[in-house]
């Protein structure tokens, strides 16, 4: 079993295939997700990985929180997360988890915080089809009709479907596909519908209900620190390249080489 993913949704879009079909995905960024913590069997009774997503300010941290960070060496996380996994997926503190964890075709469970709706009716809630819309009902068209009994058993039984808050609730959905990854930008695409608004935190992992495909890696897709070297290397080539093209020097126009042979004349 191998650890999941934190993700922000960013939105819904459409990708075109080669045979001209269009493909309506969700678009999840998973920004700077490294292991913050371990969990064992020996000290917590339970093996598991804590995992932390995004940048957070320093002053909106606990200092219990600081501690906890430092301790790891990583920057405070604005989202984290603990993912059960097995113990031949057990990564290194501090690791930095890539998109490329999911391969494209594979199949991944979601979860998110559904979109709030406030105070709904029982036809809005749970798709009641109301009462008669004649002259007969007098202002009840979208009532839910009775919901106790007689004098015995005298009450409402518990978890009777009526009017009352709507949404803002833990949702999973299973076995969405992932479409493509983006490893320069760290997206996701994933196709359907996300559970959550824009700029939620979603969690990714493998499906339960399907097979891991063969070519994902495990226990997971490290960004390689040689990568980011790499990248640092060649931010600091570009600002020392740019210096010697300011200070190159500048070549006279014809018209001004013209007139100062005339004036040594």
């Amino acid at each position: 079993m191998r650890a999941g993913l934190i993700a922000k949704k960013m939105g819904m879009t459409r990708v075109f295939t080669e045979t001209g079909e269009h493909i309506p995905v969700t678009v999840l960024q998973v920004e700077n997700c490294q292991v913050v913590a371990q969990r064992t069997p020996e000290k917590d009774g339970y093996r598991a990985l804590q995992l932390g997503v995004g940048k957070a300010k320093v002053k909106r941290v606990s200092k219990a929180m600081r501690g906890h960070f430092a301790k790891a060496e990583v920057e405070p996380k604005a989202k984290v997360v603990e993912f059960p996994v097995s113990e031949d997926c057990m990564i290194d503190v501090g690791a930095e988890l890539s998109v490329e964890h999911f391969v494209p075709g594979q199949y991944v469970d979601v979860v998110g915080t559904s979109i709030g709706k406030g105070f709904a009716g029982a036809m809005k809630r749970h798709n009641f089809g109301g009462l008669r819309a004649s002259h007969g009902v007098s202002i009840s068209h979208r009532s839910h009709g009775s919901t106790g009994h007689s004098q015995d058993p005298g009450k409402v039984f518990k978890g009777k479907k009526m009017a009352g808050h709507m949404g803002d609730a833990r949702v999973s959905v299973q076995n969405l596909t992932v479409v493509r990854t983006v490893p320069e930008d760290g997206l996701i695409l994933i196709r359907g519908a996300v559970p959550g608004h824009d700029g939620s935190w979603i969690l990714v992992s493998d499906a339960v209900k399907k097979a891991l495909p063969e070519d994902a890696p495990v226990p997971g897709a490290l960004r390689v620190a040689e990568e980011a070297k790499a990248e640092e290397a060649e931010v600091v080539a570009a600002a020392a390249e740019q210096p010697e093209e300011q200070n190159a020097p500048v070549e006279a126009p014809e018209g001004d080489a013209g007139q100062a042979e005339k004036k040594e004349d």
